[in-house]
């Protein structure tokens, strides 16, 4: 099936992180800009320049954006409103993407340096703020969904080529019962963003390849979805339907809407705002 991409924006320095706030603005970040930026539905535009290295985005309580620093080590919230920045853990090995679950838990990649070493993890910061890991010894642990359900959890480890999926106890914090992995084969590197349609499957930006891959829930590739450039980042579901899927791409800089895909998962998000970590 053919799908057509239209630009929202260009002129992007490595754009990352796509996530939709519950005014139906459009958000993400530019890792090598620093800046984390704000598309409302009629289109205006508003820069947040927050230096380090931005990348995954999540939508917080009220006004507030969660945001992973690869540079800083750290993640961390911004305030709009107010343009007030602080970060909620201590420093971590270059977080970079995060996901809520339906407990209001955060999870979040920490790939470090990992692409020739099993020395990746991924953390869990409590609502009350205990941190803890839930995985580690993975190459280069990216991007990390939950299914709509909330009991699986999605994580892209990109320099295996694949995509492992667990289920999730949002009540202990536990990731068990890890069926084989999704193997991703395309693009030169591998698995990066990924995001839940509301069909069920699994939409993976495949950087290095130039596209999108979709898989069905026991992990089968059934679609792959071109993109303009070679380098998509991460994607992400307009919960409006409007833009349909959104897709982040660094080889051209661009923020692109593939507006006949349809709609996600709506995701989880917290039910207060996040307390920082005592670690």
């Amino acid at each position: 099936m053919h799908y057509s991409a239209h630009l929202l924006v260009g002129g992007l320095d490595f754009p990352e992180g796509p996530m939709f706030d519950d005014a139906g603005c459009l958000w993400w970040s530019e890792i090598i800009g620093g800046s984390v930026s704000r598309r409302s539905p009629d289109g205006a535009v508003d820069r947040f320049e927050i230096g380090g290295s931005p990348n995954g985005l999540a939508r917080g309580s009220a006004d507030e954006v969660l945001i992973c620093d690869g540079a800083l080590g750290v993640v961390r919230m911004l305030t709009p409103s107010t343009g007030a920045l602080h970060a909620i853990t201590d420093v971590l090995d270059a977080p970079n993407d995060l996901a809520f679950d339906a407990a209001g838990n955060l999870i979040f990649s920490c790939p470090g340096n990992s692409r020739t070493e099993p020395t990746g993890y991924v953390c869990c910061l409590a609502p009350g703020g205990a941190l803890s890991i839930v995985a580690d010894g993975l190459y280069f642990p990216n991007g990390i969904a939950l299914a709509a359900d909330g009991k699986t959890v999605f994580i892209a480890e990109t320099y295996r080529q694949r995509i492992l999926s667990g289920a999730w106890d949002a009540v202990s914090r536990e990731w068990t019962a890890r069926p084989p992995p999704f193997e991703t084969t395309a693009g030169a590197n591998g698995p990066d963003g990924l995001a839940v349609g509301d069909d069920g499957n699994l939409y993976v930006a495949v950087y290095g390849s130039g596209c999108i891959d979709v898989f069905d829930p026991l992990g089968t590739r059934i679609d792959r979805i071109a993109t303009p450039g070679r380098n998509p980042t991460n994607c992400a579901f307009d919960p409006g339907g409007q833009l349909g899927l959104v897709v982040t791409e660094a080889e051209r800089g661009e923020l692109l809407s593939f507006a006949t895909i349809g709609r996600g998962a709506p995701p989880f998000r917290p039910r207060a705002s996040v307390v920082a970590s005592p670690c």
